[in-house]
Parts: structure tokens; sequence; C-alpha cells
């Protein structure tokens, strides 16, 4: 697993050296690398239903192992991700022929492979947690391919950032899970759901989990990212939307079922938003006219459903969701690609401009045309599967959420009519003048959308062939018992398939009436809705804008004394807190002192004073001079002679140096901005100096620990051969430290020389 996890991301090293060497046929040998891994998933097929668990270290120190397992939830996963995967690369390869940037594109595209399938296979919550950051950094970068276009970097930093506050939070509520089940692999955790829930953190945890999931699976009132992601190539918008990262929200809440789910906040949460979501996106899909955002809604409103079904926690909503997830992977892949060969070929998306394009795309017409019979549930396609089963979760649930199974209801009737626009707009009634100068797409943009389709129809007619393999043992993984599923296309012709024939009838007479009135529906909700979040985005980021000025204008005004009057006050706040938690012994013994000690306390005192009242350069620098000779008085009294002589030397350089800089700076100003608040900052130095001298009292009461400076002692002669031992220290067992101080001091006098220099040109 762990090769199936790497693979990607060896590829994504080589793309831009195989494209520069093959050109457009470089995508043939990457989709190798997608293809091996689908042949070997498939192979593991009876192996999965118990799971497989793989383990190769990565930080033993930290005890973060590279965790993998295999199971039914996380192999369909996997196999669409590989499968699927496969087909994109080689549509890449032709709808991108010839762009300058396709080695870029692959090497992106093959790293954003796999971080899903890591995702997707990951056992440890620190692994998954990588994994999961990684699919939003490489869909920021694919979505923002176009880098040109302003709206392309506007929708990949909008789906960076939703996606990865949610992280943040998801971060947040991964470790508090790991430390409230008490093991950091999710097998583990799964099987510790009673412990969890008992946990008095468990509503935080519900809350930071739901939260990353919503937003990387674009659940109301996070969703308005995943259209806005359609600004990105549509070999991106297709592997986004079927197989990749808008699903890794929807996997990790069915993966943590066991752990999280069975709750009422868990059932009303995922219930309410699923539904919520799932019913305005297929109404947000009925509005739009770009074909791609039509697409684009309603795999929103599939994502809602599948959150719809998942939140009950039970073996007939978890079945439905497992066989929708197949479903919509398999439509909503091959209905894309078919949406990027009418723009590729006919130039626009436009479904006002589109007609008649069955005549001259006769098999892009056949692969959208089959893959919205599964997307309209009609008998013979997978769809038809998938909605016997959402109808018999429905059912389950009628009695408490009557509500959501009327809003689920009127998202089959809505989804019915959106099939029919998108099989007979654009390539149905007249050509029109886009469609007149058309032409087929070449093969490998046309293997995708005609496999895809084929496997819909397949599976609709043959459904057993996964009902085991695949819908059985992801449901087996989810609930944690074992679970069958045989499936009967045709069972009776009672009310539940006359409910059916309605709902098609309904939606028939929809589309009839769509095609008469939706302009004047456009014109009379589009300004309504267009009050969401996305609009409520641009707001927010607005005023986050406006916020970090005015903190700017506060913390950054470029004045120095500001600076340092808040780190000293955040420094005495925070020490004088952490004095209050302990008990802190003070020597307060005192012998009365010398009067040469008394002389030299009032004169360092009295500098001290005058440095900070000083109006004048040479004053200032004069009165900084005496405080630090005073200070090398004490090191003198008791008992630093060297140490002494060293401030000494210090101090007088100091003094002279920067009076003979000084001089040459333009006249003295306390601060840019006016007076200083004196008190303020007198009352910041005398706190600060109370602190200093509450914590030496309290060192000083501490028992001397004569250990280091017995060993700097032993040491200075035979190791570094110095009899002074403060010099040994300084420039042999502190080298670095001494070093680091010297290239500061260098930095300073650079700074020091520009701004005399600057400040010439400025007089010249």
């Amino acid at each position: 697993m762990l090769i199936a996890v790497l693979a990607p991301f060896a590829a994504a090293g080589c793309a831009p050296l195989l494209v520069r060497l093959l050109g457009d046929r470089a995508s043939l040998v990457l989709a190798i690398v997608p293809a091996v891994t689908f042949v070997w998933l498939l192979s593991r097929l009876p192996e999965a239903t118990p799971g497989v668990l793989e383990t190769t270290p990565w930080v033993p120190g930290l005890d973060v192992a590279l965790d993998f397992s295999l199971d039914g939830l996380s192999l369909i996963f996997a196999l669409l991700i590989s499968g699927i995967g496969t087909l994109i690369v080689l549509y890449a390869g032709g709808y991108l022929k010839g762009h300058p940037m396709l080695g870029r594109f692959f090497l992106f595209l093959m790293m954003f492979m796999g971080a899903m399938q890591g995702v997707v296979l990951s056992d440890n919550v620190i692994t998954l947690f990588v994994f999961w950051e990684l699919t939003s950094l490489a869909s920021y970068l694919l979505v923002g391919f176009e880098s040109d276009r302003p709206a392309a970097r506007r929708a990949a930093l909008q789906a960076l950032l939703i996606t990865g506050s949610g992280g943040l939070a998801l971060l947040a509520g991964l470790i508090m899970l790991a430390e409230a089940g008490g093991a950091w692999r999710i097998s583990d955790l799964t099987g510790a759901g009673a412990w969890i829930q008992d946990d008095p953190l468990y509503r935080p945890i519900l809350i930071l989990v739901v939260l990353g999931c919503f937003t990387k699976s674009a659940q109301w009132p996070f969703h308005s990212w995943l259209p806005g992601a359609m600004q990105a190539p549509t070999p991106v918008s297709a592997y986004l939307h079927s197989a990749t990262m808008v699903k890794a929200g929807v996997y990790l809440l069915a993966r943590l079922d066991p752990a999280l789910g069975g709750s009422p906040e868990w059932l009303w949460i995922l219930t309410g938003i699923g539904g919520l979501t799932m019913l305005m996106g297929v109404v947000f899909a009925l509005l739009e006219t770009d074909l791609k955002l039509v697409l684009a809604w309603t795999t929103v409103s599939a994502l809602g459903t599948l959150v719809f079904l998942l939140g009950p926690t039970h073996e007939p909503g978890v079945k439905a969701a497992m066989a929708f997830l197949l479903v919509h992977a398999l439509y909503k892949g091959a209905l894309f690609m078919a949406a990027g060969n009418v723009d590729h070929e006919a130039g626009t998306r436009d479904l006002t401009r589109l007609g008649g394009l069955m005549r001259t795309m006769p098999l892009t017409f056949a692969a959208a045309a089959v893959a919205c019979v599964s997307m309209a549930g009609l008998p013979f396609g997978l769809g038809w599967v998938a909605k016997e089963l959402i109808g018999a979760a429905k059912i389950a649930l009628e009695d408490e959420f009557g509500i959501t199974v009327i809003a689920a209801t009127l998202t089959n009737l809505m989804l019915f009519c959106i099939a029919a626009i998108v099989a007979t707009v654009p390539f149905t009634g007249r050509t029109s003048e886009a469609a007149a100068h058309a032409h087929e797409a070449p093969w490998p943009m046309l293997a995708g959308p005609v496999m895809l389709a084929a496997l819909g129809l397949v599976f609709g007619m043959a459904p057993n062939l996964i009902a085991e393999p695949l819908i059985a043992a992801a449901t087996t993984a989810v609930i944690g018992r074992k679970a069958t599923l045989e499936i009967v296309l045709f069972k009776a012709f009672d009310w539940k398939f006359l409910l059916t024939l309605a709902t098609f009838v309904a939606g028939a007479a929809l589309f009839l009436l769509w095609r008469r009135s939706a302009a004047g529906w456009r014109a009379s909700l589009n300004p309504v809705l267009d009050r969401g979040p996305d609009r409520g985005y641009d707001q927010v980021m607005r005023g986050l804008a406006a916020f970090a000025a005015w903190q700017t204008r506060i913390w950054q005004p470029g004045l120095l004394h500001r600076y340092m009057a808040a780190s000293f006050t955040v420094i005495t706040l925070a020490g004088a807190a952490s004095l209050t938690r302990g008990e802190m012994r003070l020597n307060l013994d005192f012998d009365g002192g010398r009067l040469i000690e008394w002389a030299v306390f009032a004169v360092t005192a009295a500098s001290a004073l005058v440095a900070a009242l000083a109006t004048t350069r040479l004053l200032a620098v004069t009165a900084l001079g005496m405080l630090g000779l005073g200070v090398a008085m004490i090191f003198m009294l008791f008992g630093a002679p060297d140490l002494a002589i060293t401030q000494f030397m210090v101090e007088t350089l100091v003094v002279v140096i920067l009076a003979l800089v000084l001089i040459r700076l333009p006249g003295f100003r306390l601060s840019a901005g006016g007076a200083r608040p004196r008190w303020l900052y007198a009352g910041i130095s005398v706190g600060t100096g109370a602190l200093v001298t509450l914590l030496l009292l309290g060192v000083l009461a501490e028992p001397f620990d004569p250990r280091l400076s017995e060993w700097f002692g032993r040491a200075a002669v035979p190791e570094a051969f110095g009899h002074n031992i403060v010099n040994v220290i300084l420039v042999d067992f502190r080298a670095l430290d001494t070093l680091g101080e010297i290239i500061v001091v260098f930095a300073a006098a650079l700074a020091a020389l520009a701004a005399i220099g600057i400040g010439a040109r400025a007089r010249a």
C-alpha cells in the first residue's frame, strides 16, 4: 500500500521531464501508474473485507508511523481514485495538448492523486491529516493553474482558505479524538465509539471534525468554493468532482461513523445540513447556463445526499450512500469529460449557444446520454439501483425526518430535470453556430467518458457484479458488522414503483416548464441567490483585510519605542503571572552596604533617570554610558574585575561610536508621531525593573549549584587551553553564540552606515 501511495508522487517528480521528452504522449506513460494501482487493488478484493494493515516507521521518536489500511471502504475509494485517475491522465494529454505548462500540470495532478490515495488508505491520525492538507495544496495549484486569469486566482485562494480553515479545525478535532480514544490508529478509534461518546470532549470533537469534513465536501454554508473551482481546466474539474477531493470529507465521515456516529448530535447535524445542501444544489443548477456549473451544482447536491444518508448510522442508509458514491463517480466523471469535449471542440459551454451537437459529436453525445440515464435514475442505469437503495433508506427515516425525506424527493425530481437538460439541450435541436464548426474529440478525450458511461450501463443491468465485493464490503467497514446485499432490479408493481414513475413524470414536466421559463426564473431568483455564501466570502475577505490594516496600524506603526514598550509589557505581565502561580522565596538579607556601594548605586540610578528624560542625543548617549560604567563598577565591587574591565571598554567604545554617528543624523526627535506617553512608559519600565529584581532575589534565595562552574574550571585548560575561564567560555564553549552576536553587531553597523548614506543623499 505504501507503494500505491508514493508511486504517484514519484510520477509527479518525473512528469516535467517526460513531457519535455515525449510531449503530450507523456500522458500514456504517466497513466501506467494509476492503471497498475487499479489492477493491484482489484486483485485485493477478496482480502479487503476484514481489513489489511501495513505499517512503516516514519517518525519513531514521536511514535508516528505510515500506517495504511485496506478494507471495503478504503478499497472503493482507492479504486475510484486510481481507475478514474487513469482516464483523467489520458484525457488531460488530449485536452491540454500543446500547452506550454503541461509538465507542471501533470506534476500537480499526480501529486493530487497521491495525496488522495494517502487520505483513504491512512490508518494513522497524523498521516491522514498530512495527506488531507496535501490535497488542499494540490487543489489550490490545480484550480489556479491558469494563473494569468484573476478569476482562477480568486477561486484557488477561496478553495484553499475554506478547506484550509476546516483543516485546522480537523487537526484539533483529530488530536482530541486520539486523546479521548487512547489511540492514534483510526482502526483502534473506530472500536472505541462508546468510550469516546461518553467523554466530556465528545461534542467539541464532533463539531471540529464535522467542520473539517463539511468544508472539504462543500456542505452549506461552505459550498461556495466548489462551483468557483470550475475555473480549473476540465480534467481537474472531472477528477475533483468524481473521485477525489470533494469526496474526502464524505470518506472521513464514513470512516469515523463507528467512533462518532449514532448520537443525536451526529444524526441531526448530518441529516439537516446534508438535506439542505442536496436541495440547494439542484435549485442552483437549474438557474445556471454554463454546462460545467450545472454539473458542479449537482455535485454539491450529491455530496449533500451522501452526508444525508450517513447521518442516521443505519445499514440501509450506509448501503445507499456507498452505492450512490459509485454511481455519482461514474456518471459525473463521464459528464464532466463530455462537457470538456463540447467546450474544447465548440468553443463554448453556454447552454444558450449550444444545440445540434449530436450530428458533429455523436460519440460524446452517446456517452453523455448514457451517463444521464444514471444521473436521472432511469432503469438499466446504475442510478436506478442507487435510487432504489436511497428509497429504502428514506422509508427508514420517514417517521422522524419527514421534512428531509420530502427534500430528498424534490431533489430526485429536479435531478431528473437537470439530467434531461444536460442530455438534450447541447446535443439536440437546431444546429447552433458554435456546433456547426465542431467535430468529434480525439480518442484520449473519448476514452474516459465512453468507458465510464458504459460501466454505469453494465453495472446497472448486472448490479450483483458490484453488490457484494464493493457496496456490501464498504458497508461492512462502516457499520462494523457483516453486511449483505442482493439487488433485484424490479421487485413489484407497488406504491413505491408508482411513486418512482410519478417522480419521472414530474421531472419531465419540470423540464418542459424549464424550457419555457428558465430565463424568467434566473431574472427573478439570481438577485436573491447571489447574496449567499459566495458574496459572504468576499465580505469576510474585505473585513479581514480591514481588520489586518487596523491591527497593523496599532502593532506595526514603524516606531521603535512602541515595539519595545509592547515587548516589555508582555514580558512583564507574563513573568508576573507565572510568579503568582507558585511560591518563590526571596533573599532579603541586607547588611547596610558600604558607602562606595551606595555611591555607585546613586550614580547608576541617576544616569538611568537622565537617560529617560534626555532631549538631546549627546546627553542621552552620555547618560547611557554612565549607566554602563555604573554596572561595571558593580562588577568590580563584587569580585569580577575581568568582566568589569570588559564592560569599561565596551561602554567607552559605544559612547564614542554613537556620538560620532549620531551627530551626522538629523535633529533629535522623540518620535515621528508626537510626544511619547512618558508616564505609561515609566510605569512599564518600573514594572519590568521590579520583575527583574524579584527574579534575581528569588534566584539568590535558591541554593547555589556549582556543578557547571566547576566543570568549566576543570575543562578550561585541558580542552580549551586557556586559564581565563570567561574568555574560554566566550570563544570556545559558546563560540557559535558569540559569533552570532558579532554578526548582529556587524549587521547593525551596516544598517547604520546605510542610514547615514541615505541621510547624506537626502541632504544633497
